[in-house]
């Protein structure tokens, strides 16, 4: 007869073999779901959608096979719900900074800033849009629509009236948004930046904020040129 729950005694002889209590089918889970989006997320992150496979998941996350199907439905799911809990509160935090400031200038100026710490800041996520943004995929399509896409029509008036005032020069949007975005999302490299740069490690995680606003008044300096007198 063929058992579909493992006896106390397997649970017993897996609990020596691995050093580890083994999880039954019917086990609980013992993460929140914060943090269960947060390993996804890492996953993700770190091996990339097509590589993440479930049993990867499920090893990380320490629950069945079955779980992710279980709770999300699909990975797909799980993947547009580990990103929905990484950038919830991203838009709402530009939106309250870019109301503080009335001067175009000042407003772009504190977006970018503010742009480069949250990068800096959440590596796994921008490690996640930077690759996907180089994949034609729905999930590109999910990121667009949901969160790149609002963020941009958010600053493009600014960037806009920028332009007609002669301080940004005409530029196509997408050449505009590389030289916004890309940067930041280039925070997110921090094997090559600890390799360019091994004595300082600019890249370590007590000076994140100090290497976003260094990289930011660069791309700024750019953008945005002194006045001519």
């Amino acid at each position: 007869m063929t058992r579909t729950r493992p006896t106390d005694a397997e649970h017993s002889d897996a609990t020596q073999a691995t050093g580890t209590p083994a999880r039954g089918k019917y086990a609980p889970v013992q993460l929140c779901d914060s943090d269960i989006l947060r390993r996804g997320l890492d996953t993700f992150a770190e091996l990339g959608y097509a590589a993440t496979t479930m049993r990867e998941l499920a090893r990380r996350l320490g629950v069945s096979h079955n779980f992710i199907n279980d709770r999300y439905g699909s990975k797909a799911s799980f993947w547009r719900a580990a990103v929905d809990f990484a950038l919830l509160d991203a838009q709402p935090e530009l939106n309250q900074l870019m109301a503080e400031h009335h001067d175009d200038e000042e407003r772009l100026t504190s977006v970018v800033v503010q742009l480069y710490r949250l990068a800096a800041n959440a590596p796994q996520i921008n490690r996640l849009i930077a690759d996907e943004s180089a994949r034609d995929s729905n999930r590109l399509d999910y990121l667009h629509q949901r969160f790149i896409k609002p963020f941009w029509d958010s600053i493009e008036p600014t960037i806009d009236r920028l332009v007609a005032a002669g301080r940004i020069p005409p530029t196509p949007t997408h050449t505009l948004y590389f030289a916004v975005v890309g940067p930041a999302l280039a925070l997110a490299q921090t094997p090559i930046a600890d390799r360019l740069n091994p004595t300082a490690s600019p890249m370590a995680a007590q000076n994140r904020n100090s290497t976003a606003e260094a990289l930011s008044s660069l791309v700024l300096r750019g953008l945005l040129p002194p006045p001519m007198s």
